[in-house]
């Protein structure tokens, strides 16, 4: 099923998202953290790329998998970084004969092992030609793009990022996911200053509840911009173990969730790390242990 006509028949969407596992050892562990969370009737599950495209194949095997083997609507992300038109084209091609027909177009992180990276120098510049490129080719396919609730971290100038996001919804775009985010506030300001741009595709939220504290630098390093807020540190600088934050970061979600679904929200979308106790924690706590229509 494509997402746009879930969006369209569900008051809130909730999904799910995996990566590619590096070993394969872990590639049955990653199914079984899957089928453990089929039972909370997921609208759908995204699989991502690794920097650069670093994971294309593994990515590509996945999707196709769950495709098969489930009855999950996957989404599947699509970087253009280190890919030319023949590859992406080649790449679409591939899904499409495999009954995989939902996209999250994204630019991508540049690759770590190539200096002076510049984006000017490949065949997709930016995230909305990949999408216009996909809207041009496979017109029936749904396509997502990223969101960025406390700014781009390439982008400092906030008028700019939300232009270059309307770009991308003039392309083509039919809903848009936002990277993590703790304050809700955040999330609500940017949802306004998109209307105030004339966006007006569904707007998913993205959480990732914190898990241990290692985890939190992680997060830190890798989404910089992300803002902490002090009452949520406060809470982890008190524990001594890493399931004493797990506690802390599922209680914080689990607020999220139900403050962002009170408030209507279109789509929630777990950040999982391929780990679903910590997903399961936040389904229990809000109350929902059949169906996630009980939020919605």
């Amino acid at each position: 099923m494509l997402v746009r006509d879930l969006l369209a028949q569900q008051k809130t969407t909730f999904s799910f998202e995996f990566f590619p596992p590096k070993q394969e050892a872990d590639w049955e562990k990653l199914f079984q953290t899957i089928k453990e969370l089929i039972p909370l009737k997921p609208s759908y599950v995204s699989v991502t790329y690794g920097a650069g495209g670093t994971t294309r194949e593994r990515t590509h095997n996945l999707v196709v998998r769950i495709q098969k083997e489930t009855d999950l609507t996957v989404v599947s992300h699509l970087t253009t970084v280190g890919s030319s038109r023949e590859e992406i084209y080649d790449i679409l091609r591939r899904y499409n004969e495999n009954g995989v027909f939902n996209i999250l177009a994204l630019r991508g992180d540049p690759p770590r092992n190539v200096p002076n990276w510049n984006p000017l120098h490949q065949d997709f510049k930016y995230a909305a030609e990949l999408v216009a490129f996909i809207r041009k080719h496979f017109p029936h396919m749904c396509i997502g793009v990223a969101g960025f609730p406390e700014g781009h971290p390439q982008t400092p100038n906030r008028l700019k990022e939300i232009e270059y996001l309307k770009m991308k919804v003039d392309a083509g775009a039919d809903y848009i996911v936002t990277q993590l985010f703790f304050d809700n506030h955040e999330f609500y300001d940017f949802v306004d200053r998109c209307e105030l741009a004339g966006i007006r595709v569904p707007i998913i939220a993205g959480i990732m509840p914190i898990v241990s504290k290692s985890g939190m630098n992680r997060m830190a390093e890798l989404s910089p911009g992300t803002r902490f807020p002090a009452r949520l540190l406060k809470s982890i600088y008190r524990t001594k173990t890493d399931e004493d934050v797990e506690k802390v970061g599922v209680h914080w979600a689990t607020e999220q969730v139900s403050d962002l679904v009170s408030n209507g929200v279109r789509g929630i979308h777990f950040y999982t790390l391929n780990n679903s106790r910590a997903t399961l924690k936040i389904y229990e706590s809000l109350g929902v242990q059949d169906s996630i229509q009980l939020l919605s």
